[in-house]
């Protein structure tokens, strides 16, 4: 009789255990549904030099080093064995959006520009508009004041002559306005 104790609490044991490991499977197909539903806050993510229509077009054969890299930017990639050859690489990760690879590259032959490859490069209003696609109903204030609200800020008429504040005056040198004006320091 010493020995079915013992037996009772490892088969309790070994049932508690075969629970928990088909409770483990179960919790898992529930996280994974659960995961799926909620998705996570990606943030848009730009690598890279950007570089616009406008600057591939102001490139010219014959331009030195120093005039491209005041247009392009530093290269985003340079070689020792390609001196060259400067690699501009432009990457974007947006959310729900395919990952966009652009692409160009400036040959020099000694100091001075031979030619541009590369992708076609968008313009900078097109940029613009593709980051500022996810938000196509931009939340713009109604910038209407009703007539008691345009009443508040009113000039007040002067007491004595009856007309409007010193912004009516016949003589705008004799107002009280200061003469010149500086902005406070913050």
């Amino acid at each position: 009789m010493s020995q079915s104790p013992k037996l009772g609490v490892q088969a309790l044991g070994v049932v508690l255990a075969a629970l928990v490991l088909a409770g483990c499977g179960s919790f898992n197909r529930t996280s994974h549904r659960l995961v799926d539903a909620i998705t996570p806050y990606r943030i848009e993510v730009v690598q890279g030099n950007f570089v616009s229509r406008e600057q591939v077009e102001a490139l010219r054969p014959g331009m030195s080093r120093e005039q491209v890299r005041n247009i392009l930017g530093s290269p985003l990639v340079t070689s020792l064995f390609h001196s060259d050859r400067w690699d501009y690489v432009f990457t974007i990760r947006r959310k729900g959006v395919e990952i966009e690879d652009k692409h160009l590259t400036v040959y020099f032959s000694g100091f001075v520009l031979e030619r541009v490859e590369g992708d076609e490069m968008p313009s900078e209003t097109e940029f613009v508009a593709m980051l500022g696609a996810r938000n196509r109903t931009p939340k713009v204030p109604v910038l209407e004041a009703s007539p008691e609200q345009l009443e508040r800020y009113a000039p007040k008429p002067d007491e004595a002559s009856g007309e409007a504040g010193p912004a009516r005056s016949a003589n705008p040198a004799s107002s009280a306005q200061p003469r010149s004006y500086y902005p406070p320091l913050e």
